[in-house]
């Protein structure tokens, strides 16, 4: 866990554990026992009754502070646990704070803390009392060593690949030890020892519960992606409108194209010109620089101006602009379609009609470009917007009652008269600036996941109680915190498991 923080490294704590920590413990054991061998009536305050009289307020204040240290760790080996836990899909959304720039181990978690400060209170209200208290963690302490110790046998054969002998043999060893110690301890469960199992059972419902609706979902969505062969036998149109504008759904999936599309498609009259599956990955570094953010490629022939874009982010990039999020996503659009017309021409470049994707560094060969303008602005070589009057009348509503809206930037892009861009090139980058122009529209999908009607009562509970209600009561995705409320369109969809 410290190593994690950046204090030490993972070599130098082995080195103080093994030379200084763990002979400090079990010389203070064994003096302490050595002590109550002959002072048996101070089995209650044995520490402190063995420490003599000229160091007992040294020996206070240490004990105290190393206290203090020791509280400190439990709450930052719980938000270390919790985000791993996060990450592995197994606890519910929550909001992960990075205080460092540079180690990504240092976190803090709100919500983590809050229940961590309400448990300690009606632990300490509850019990009243030191020994109920000692007894629970009593219980909590020798039942982590157990459970590591079974753990440590499967990582002896699993991760270091041993022989399974050796896992045996450890397994046994400090398995029979601390198996007597933990039964020993049992009779401490009526005492205040139920305390740690109650939690640790209602903290792996949750988790279970959480991990296994948010998997069902993955899955759902894995099996049911819309064929290319579909969209293919639609045609261009998709079998519906294609009205000016870009639309940018957001999915999870970073190949295919999600089952929920299919339910765009079927039951929306009309659909944007230019479509963007969008995937938002976060990344185990502090910050992702601008020419490594945007991965693009495309999805079908060229006629369906279908595209798929894997934008990442660091743990400290912060995105603020939603229009500067627009702007370089279509530079980087354009950027990708030059860069695939230049490599068609090579031999070794295979045209695929789905999974083929690209890193757009910062625009070198692009023959658009983005430039701050006026409303009234018209110069040459800019596309006029083809905004309907009605839309442009409602965005001049919304951007009075937001006065910041109408405070930010205004862009144009224009195509340069290049005669080095082939024509095909130049009309599919003069669609995406019409497409811009009209504007742009977030597309978020929300899937609700049901258990069939066939199902069994535990998996019912599970996932339309449990799993519904954690769902509800747990952060959104971090997508949706950065939309504008004005360009957001949300669609709902059940899926049956």
């Amino acid at each position: 866990m410290f190593a994690d923080l950046g204090h030490f490294t993972p070599f130098s704590i082995r080195i103080a554990f093994a030379g200084f920590v763990y002979p400090c413990l079990i010389l203070s054991y064994m003096g302490q026992a050595a002590f109550l061998s002959k002072n048996y009536a101070s089995v209650e305050r044995t520490f402190y009754d063995s420490i003599p009289d000229r160091v007992f307020w040294p020996v206070f204040v240490v004990a105290t502070l190393a206290a203090i240290v020791g509280s400190q760790a439990v709450i930052s080996a719980t938000f270390s646990i919790v985000k791993q836990c996060h990450a592995l899909g197994c606890f519910p959304r929550i909001k992960i704070v990075h205080t460092s720039r540079h180690i990504s181990g240092r976190i803090y978690i709100p919500e983590i803390n809050w229940i961590l400060l309400v448990l300690c209170l009606a632990v300490t209200v509850g019990f009243r009392d030191t020994t109920l208290i000692g007894n629970a963690y009593g219980i909590a302490a020798i039942t982590v060593m157990f459970v590591t110790t079974c753990l440590m046998s499967l990582v002896i054969i699993i991760v270091w690949r041993k022989n399974f002998l050796w896992a045996i043999g450890f397994l046994l060893f400090f398995g029979w030890i601390e198996g007597s110690y933990l039964s020993a301890s049992v009779m401490k469960v009526p005492q205040g020892g139920w305390a740690p199992l109650a939690l640790s059972a209602i903290f792996m419902v949750v988790m279970y519960v959480w991990h296994y609706g948010t998997r069902r979902k993955y899955m759902f969505d894995l099996q049911n992606k819309v064929s290319m062969k579909w969209i293919l036998t639609l045609g261009p149109s998709l079998g519906i409108v294609r009205v000016p504008g870009i639309g940018l759904i957001y999915t999870e999936l970073v190949t295919g194209v999600p089952a929920i599309f299919s339910h765009f498609v079927t039951n929306l009259p009309a659909f944007h010109q230019v479509l963007v599956f969008v995937c938002i990955k976060s990344v185990p570094v502090p910050f992702v620089p601008a020419e490594e953010r945007y991965l693009i490629g495309r999805i079908g022939p060229k006629v369906y101006h279908m595209y798929r874009c894997i934008v990442r982010y660091g743990y400290k990039d912060i995105p603020k602009d939603d229009n500067d999020f627009e702007n370089r996503l279509i530079l980087s659009i354009a950027e990708f379609i030059q860069m695939e017309a230049e490599e068609s021409q090579s031999t070794s470049y295979e045209n695929s009609l789905d999974g083929r994707m690209a890193v757009i560094s910062t625009p070198v060969r692009s023959s658009m470009r983005m430039v701050i303008a006026d409303e009234d602005d018209n110069a040459a070589g800019s596309i006029p917007s083809s905004k309907s009057p009605t839309l442009q009348s409602l965005q001049s509503m919304y951007e009075m009652d937001a006065p910041q809206l109408g405070r930010q930037r205004r862009v144009r892009f224009e195509l340069f008269n290049s005669p080095t861009v082939a024509p095909t090139v130049r009309e599919e980058l003069l669609e995406l600036i019409k497409a811009k122009e009209a504007g742009v529209a977030y597309i978020l999908g929300h899937s609700y996941i049901k258990a069939r009607k066939s199902s069994s009562f535990l998996k019912k509970f599970a996932i339309d109680v449990g799993y519904s209600f954690l769902r509800k009561n747990c952060r959104g995705p971090a997508v949706a915190l950065n939309i504008p409320h004005i360009s957001l369109i949300e669609v709902g969809m059940i899926y049956y498991v």
